[in-house]
Order: C-alpha cells, then structure tokens, then sequence
C-alpha cells in the first residue's frame, strides 16, 4: 500500500524538483556572501582570500552618523505605510461593500486595482510629472487657491508623506481584496436579524461587518509586523534625490549606496545582514502572535 502511494505521489514530487534547484541556487546559496559581513572583502581576492575582521565592519556602522537618521527614517515610513495599508483598505472595502449595482463596483474596483500592476519604474516619471513644483497639475490647483507650490519631491518635511500616500495610491485597492472577502464570508442572516431590530447601516457596519472582519484584520496587523525595517526600496529609489536622503534615506537605499556606488561590500553587507537578522526576529513575533491571537499557523 506504502509503496503504490509513493509511485502515484512520485510524478509530483518530480515536479517539485526544479523549484527546489531553483530555491537552492537564488535563496540558499547566496547567503554564503553574508560571510562578507565580517571581512575587509576585496572582490580580487573573493570570499575566502579576503581578510577576516570580526565585528569591525558592525562598529563602523554603529558610528557613522547618518546611519541612525536612516534607522528612524525606515521605521517611520514602513509604519505609517502599515498604519494606512490597514486603515484605508478596511474603509474602501466597506464602502464598495454597501454599493448595491454590481456594474458599478466592479468598475471601481477595477480601477483602484490598476495602479498595482504597474511598476514603481513607470509611476516614478508619472508622479514626477504630477507633483512638479512648476508644473504639476496639484501645485497648479495649489496655485489657483491662492496657495504656494510645494515640492513634495524635495522638501524633508514633505517626502516621507509623499512616499507613504503614494505607496498607498498604489496598493490599497489590492489589499482590499482580503477584507472583501472577509466581508462576504459573514452570515447574511445577522444582517437581516438587524434590519428586524431597526438597525440602519451604519449599526449594521459598527456591530456586524466590522466585528466580522475582525479576526482577518488582527491576522493583516500581526503579519505586517514583520515589514516594519520594509520601507519599500523600490518606491524610495525611484522618487528620491540627495536633497531628501535626511528624511527619506532607508536602509535599503543606504545599502545600496555603500556597496554599489561606495564600494564598501562589507560594510553594505554588514548593514544588510542587521537588517535580516532583525526582520527574521519581527517575522518570528507576528506569527508567534497570529497564532495566538488569530489562530492562524502555516506549520
């Protein structure tokens, strides 16, 4: 019996096969380079012909100056993109939720679900262009108020902002996916047993939907803390400039800049692997907690 499962289930273990190669070759070995971390690494002599320097490369991040800039930079953005990825799906969700022609919803969310599939390469120039301080239709609407032109693009006070709303132009109609789905998982009979009660639809929201929609955003709350050192390298690579790296310079970007432009692979690399272990320790405690809290395991 043993052996007439394991020759039907061998075809798709087969199938696994190049998946597994493919993990080992991008995900596995790879970190073999985490080892730069702790070597004054010259790419001549390569992993094993570079000098060992132990803890170094860690000490000199520690004390350069704008690396705790950039700490607080990442946390700030990558939180408040958490707090707005949670608060403004729930919303829309909601309101599509209560619109009764289906025609019309589907052509909303089909229009908020389009900014995701495009590229952060593609939505750079077009914001670029639309946030423009001379002329970028917003200031141009700026302008007809009354009002002064800002440049949201290069102004410290205004890019960490700029990033976090732009990021959530981009996204959220794909994350109302989840909630929507949460919210037609509800029994349609509270809701009648409510009408019966009297209740408007705003009681309805306050004590059905949203107590319904509960254990789904608890879920989203908890495994988003994992993303908490995630401030989207993509997004902030492509809208930023010098004039902005004190209040938009995360570490991904600061990563970058050290091994790829400066040239300090072990110090970039030392930079990184803080990054990594710390993500590993937040990933860890969100699903720690959405187990306990959501009842939710993947193992």
């Amino acid at each position: 019996m043993v052996s007439k499962k394991w020759r039907l289930q061998l075809p798709l273990h087969i199938m696994l096969v190049p998946g597994l190669i493919a993990i080992l070759i991008f995900s596995y070995l790879p970190m073999a380079g985490a080892s730069i971390a702790f070597q004054q690494f010259i790419p001549v002599k390569g992993l094993f012909g570079s000098k060992w320097i132990g803890l170094d490369n860690f000490r000199y991040v520690m004390n350069v100056p704008d690396f705790y800039q950039v700490l607080w930079n990442t946390l700030f953005i990558a939180v408040m993109k958490i707090i707005c990825n949670l608060a403004v799906p729930i919303t829309i969700s909601i309101l599509l939720n209560e619109l009764r022609k289906e025609v019309v919803k589907r052509w909303v969310q089909t229009l908020i679900y389009l900014p995701h599939f495009l590229s952060w390469v593609i939505l750079s120039g077009i914001l670029i262009d639309i946030l423009s301080p001379s002329h970028g239709i917003i200031n141009q609407g700026l302008q007809l108020l009354g009002l002064e032109p800002i440049f949201f693009l290069g102004d410290n006070t205004w890019f960490p902002f700029t990033l976090v709303l732009t990021n959530e132009w981009k996204e959220f109609g794909f994350s109302t996916i989840v909630y929507l789905a949460a919210i037609t998982g509800i029994n349609p009979n509270l809701y009648e047993a409510a009408v019966v009660d009297g209740a408007n639809r705003w009681k309805q929201t306050l004590h059905i939907t949203l107590p319904g929609m509960l254990p789904i955003i608890v879920l989203m709350m908890t495994l988003s803390i994992g993303n908490v050192l995630n401030a989207g390298f993509e997004q902030v690579f492509n809208l930023y400039s010098p004039v902005v790296y004190e209040s938009g310079d995360i570490i991904d970007t600061f990563v970058y800049r050290l091994g790829m432009i400066d040239a300090q692979y072990g110090v970039a690399t030392a930079v990184g692997l803080f990054k990594s272990v710390v993500s590993f320790i937040l990933i860890s405690l969100s699903y720690f907690l959405a187990n306990r809290f959501a009842n939710y395991r993947i193992f």
